[in-house]
């Protein structure tokens, strides 16, 4: 049976999961890069594009590899894809990801502006859902064909997720940087009376891996 997964998803220490003032210059806020750090280290990533030589193995690397098996779809917020903001200027704006991005399912893209769908190479096709996150979750199950769906972010669409309880599990990464300011992920979310347990926790030198499971009610 297909679940809504986050996976891979870094915050602070202080609890950001994206600094603020996202632009070209910086795609996930000013900041937002020391959150991947412990990914950008691993064998799965640096194999991901184009080093095959690279990169550590070990737990980092197994959670990595580990977000990326059994994904059938994925979901991202109008952010997560770019930085453009209200109605699309024009169809120029492809992601951050150049011709080949890493997604190679179909990507359902959470915004309030229509836009036709995009095919890029690699099977990656972004489709443009302008009518809610449940209608996104239901198109991208039906596009997973029984595989998972995993919700890519960012702030905002994954905490809309989580109150809804509609996110099966979620796996945080945190960093022992702090952002002193950004989008905070879980203020004011209270994840045990959502039903979320904590499942699985590790620790590296790099980051702390924790596991929120949705539990049965």
């Amino acid at each position: 049976m297909s679940k809504l997964k986050v996976a891979c998803f870094g915050i602070s220490v202080d609890g950001f999961g994206a600094g603020p003032d996202q632009s070209l210059e910086n795609p996930m806020g000013v900041g937002g890069m020391a959150l991947h750090e412990w990914a950008f280290a691993t064998r799965f990533f640096q194999q991901m594009f184009g080093n095959p030589e690279g990169g550590a193995t070990g737990v980092d690397d197994d959670f990595a590899r580990r977000g990326f098996d059994n994904v059938g779809a994925w979901i991202l917020g109008r952010n997560m894809f770019g930085p453009v903001r209200g109605p699309w200027p024009d169809d120029s704006w492809k992601g951050w990801w150049g011709t080949n991005p890493p997604y190679h399912v179909p990507v359902f893209v959470l915004t309030h502006h229509p836009r036709d769908p995009i095919e890029m190479e690699g099977g990656t096709t972004f489709h443009f859902v302008t009518d809610g996150i449940h209608a996104a979750l239901e198109r991208a199950k039906q596009a997973a064909q029984g595989r998972d769906v995993r919700l890519g972010g960012g702030v905002s669409s994954i905490r809309q997720y989580l109150q809804a309880k509609l996110i099966d599990e979620m796996h945080l990464v945190m960093s022992p940087s702090p952002l002193g300011r950004g989008e905070a992920l879980l203020a004011g979310i209270d994840l045990p009376a959502l039903g979320y347990e904590r499942t699985e926790h590790m620790t590296t030198p790099n980051a702390m891996h924790v596991v929120f499971t949705k539990q049965a009610r």
